[in-house]
């Protein structure tokens, strides 16, 4: 007899394919996959090798998340053009899952760099630091823009790129170095988006590679002046030149109540 047509029970076949014999019982009840004999004298049902690459197919199908409706009118129409049809499908899927997971681990990493800062470093330095070139996604403001309507600019903003939650990416403020010099502390122009694996395309504010001057500032939002002014202070003794936008990103909104205990991350691009 050739080896694909001897026959194995089902709970052989089962085992042979890492799966429950009652999985082979439903398939064959709803008339997705059959049994290749069913034994007349007990009604016990017998598979061979021949079948096991059409359950095979089935089963990495099911794993894709394919329903049980689009495989059964899959085999019920099998060709190489259908297959690959769903499996093109199915792997767009996958790779948009893929990379959503990827920004979700950013943002985890984000986090708990966040929080091993807030556990280790001293957040009276400022220290100089190197970065990687970011493309942030921006929206405009002015000092007459309220909490309520930038919350409602950022939320419209990551609509547009389909990330499904806020916490996908990180965001923050932006002002000028140039206002910085002149003293306008306050002249917010933009807050930024910064969404993980987003290419660069058109219309993007680049957050450029090298050097950053990075401080810190905790308290309430009035005392940041201050903070700026020692920043620019180390940057002229350290002979600094800043240059672009000041970056500020609060890194522990998620585990303080208070005001009094919140932390902003201010980093600046310098040269020198």
């Amino acid at each position: 007899m050739d080896q694909k047509e001897k026959l194995l029970t089902i709970g052989q076949f089962a085992a042979m394919h890492g799966i429950n014999k009652k999985t082979l019982m439903w398939y064959d009840q709803i008339g997705l996959f059959k049994p290749a004999v069913i034994n007349p004298g007990n009604g016990y049902r017998c598979y061979n090798y021949h079948q096991s690459p059409v359950l095979e197919t089935i089963l990495l199908l099911r794993e894709l998340g394919v329903s049980i409706q689009e495989i059964q009118n899959f085999m019920e129409n099998r060709s190489a053009g259908s297959l690959k049809c769903l499996l093109e499908e199915k792997i767009t899927e996958l790779d948009m899952q893929i990379t959503h997971l990827q920004a979700v681990r950013t943002t985890l990493c984000t986090h708990f760099q966040n929080m091993k800062t807030l556990l280790t470093m001293d957040l009276s330095e400022i220290s100089i630091i190197e970065k990687e070139e970011h493309c942030l996604v921006t929206v405009d403001i002015d000092r007459n823009t309220s909490f309520e309507q930038e919350v409602e600019l950022v939320t419209a903003k990551t609509g547009q790129y389909r990330l499904g939650r806020l916490h996908n990416a990180s965001y923050g403020s932006m002002i000028s170095v140039a206002d910085l010099q002149k003293g306008c502390f306050d002249n917010y122009s933009k807050l930024f988006i910064e969404i993980p694996f987003l290419p660069y395309q058109a219309g993007l504010h680049i957050m450029p590679k090298g050097k950053y001057i990075r401080a810190f500032h905790k308290g309430e939002w009035d005392g940041i002046p201050k903070r700026y002014r020692e920043i620019l202070g180390y940057a002229r003794e350290h002979h600094l030149s800043l240059h672009g936008f000041s970056y500020e990103t609060g890194i522990n909104e998620n585990v303080v109540d208070r005001i009094e205990d919140y932390i902003v991350q201010i980093e600046i691009p310098v040269t020198g």
